[in-house]
């Protein structure tokens, strides 16, 4: 079976996405794109990929 979570990736810049932190310890997806990174919550366990609910690193 195919990791769903190594297929995801960033809606605005395609890149990968990687296992982080926010600043108050909250889990979140941080994409790898080097020009435009962002982080993405992790609410319950699901990644929220919207762009509105992006944070630039």
């Amino acid at each position: 079976m195919t990791d769903v979570r190594a297929m995801l990736r960033c809606p605005v810049t395609k890149a990968e996405l990687v296992d982080g932190t926010s600043p108050d310890g909250a889990p979140e997806l941080h994409s790898t794109d080097p020009e435009r990174p962002l982080a993405y919550p992790v609410r319950d366990g699901v990644p929220v990929l919207l762009e509105s609910e992006a944070r630039p690193l």
